[in-house]
């Protein structure tokens, strides 16, 4: 399972960083040029638009530094560790319910689930979550199977909400399959 990855010091979500030797490269590949664009020159400060792909992003790393400077090495690793925790309690508590495959080797924050044996079960169990409205998970084509695509980046998040998380993706299942 990809992504999520990126999520977990709850950060903007586009915010991304890119460490080169070759910055020249970097640079051409990234400028936003236009006429009506004004860069300044070379003895200009370093203008932000021209190293991303978008002229939005510029300031988007200082959450990031905001986030690594007030967690330090230490609750960052308490961070992804409780998301990991909470990753893994979720796998173990929907697939003790007849019908619910956990695909993946739960070793990180993200698990890919299965309902019953064709995608339209699994498409429709993630739109019963979606609507119900306890939690909310996505889909994604794992293995060329339709799956539920479960990630747990939010700090905030408790084993309390994962187990009443996962009581809503079961019983969505559980409607699902009755019909």
């Amino acid at each position: 399972m990809g992504g999520g990855r990126h999520k977990l010091l709850n950060v903007p979500y586009d915010c991304g960083y890119a460490i080169t030797a070759h910055p020249e490269s970097h640079l051409r590949t990234c400028a936003s040029t236009a006429s009506y664009l004004d860069t300044g020159g070379a003895d200009e400060p370093r203008d932000g638009t021209t190293w991303v792909f978008e002229l939005s992003r510029r300031t988007k790393g200082v959450a990031t530094y905001a986030a690594l400077r007030s967690l330090g090495r230490c609750g960052i690793a308490a961070l992804v560790e409780r998301c990991s925790r909470n990753a893994q309690l979720f796998a173990t508590l929907v697939c003790a319910e007849p019908g619910i495959e956990v695909l993946n080797d739960v070793v990180f924050n993200q698990v890919g689930v299965r309902f019953g044996d064709s995608d339209d079960q699994t498409h429709a169990v993630i739109s019963a979550v979606q609507a119900e409205g306890t939690c909310w998970a996505g889909g994604a084509s794992w293995h060329e199977k339709a799956v539920m695509r479960w990630s747990v980046s939010n700090w905030s998040t408790t084993p309390g909400d994962i187990d009443r998380s996962a009581q809503a993706v079961i019983n969505a299942h559980r409607a699902i399959r009755s019909l």
